[in-house]
């Protein structure tokens, strides 16, 4: 049998079963941010994947403080200046409040709270509100995004970041 008529089987076996191997396909990473604190260490990573019209976040984070953390897509795509404030404040472009919890909320970077365990290690996987579509067009406008993580925990509610105290650590997205 020549190449030719190995590769055009192969071909027809595959396009036989597309059906079935669209539901197995595995998520599509569209962006990705390497998170840092502010001394420069390397605290993590983050990757937003989407399949169909759903995305999800996908977060690994290392030598951070135990406890619950707030974190947040924020609208710059810049972890510079003191306390990542050239990251901006969260993405918002719907003009919400703050929180699931308030009854203006919630903007479309507020993600749960994080749990960092005694060894400083976090590993989470979260569906994100809303289409994938808009959250990617939001997200990568000119200037970006960025992902912060906050010294305490968010309570959901309190406008404009849920009271959960000072960046700790950020990345900026890159679109793949």
């Amino acid at each position: 049998m020549s190449l030719f008529r190995k590769a055009s089987c192969a071909l027809c076996a595959l396009t036989l079963t597309t059906a079935p191997l669209a539901a197995k396909m595995p998520d599509k990473a569209v962006a990705s941010a390497p998170i840092f604190t502010a001394d420069g260490r390397d605290a993590g990573y983050a990757v937003i994947t989407t399949r169909k019209d759903k995305a999800r976040l996908r977060i690994s984070l290392t030598g951070l403080p135990p406890g619950e953390h707030g974190m947040h897509f924020h609208a710059v795509g810049s972890c510079k200046g003191d306390g990542f404030s050239g990251a901006g404040g969260h993405l918002n472009p719907y003009a919400k409040m703050h929180g699931s919890k308030n009854a203006g909320g919630s903007h479309m970077g507020d993600l749960p709270n994080i749990m960092v365990d005694a060894n400083g290690l976090a590993l989470t996987d979260i569906g994100l509100e809303g289409l994938s579509p808009e959250l990617i067009q939001a997200m990568f406008d000119k200037d970006g995004a960025s992902i912060v993580i906050h010294a305490g925990a968010d309570d959901y509610m309190t406008d404009p970041s849920g009271n959960s105290g000072g960046r700790i650590a950020c990345g900026v997205f890159k679109h793949r």
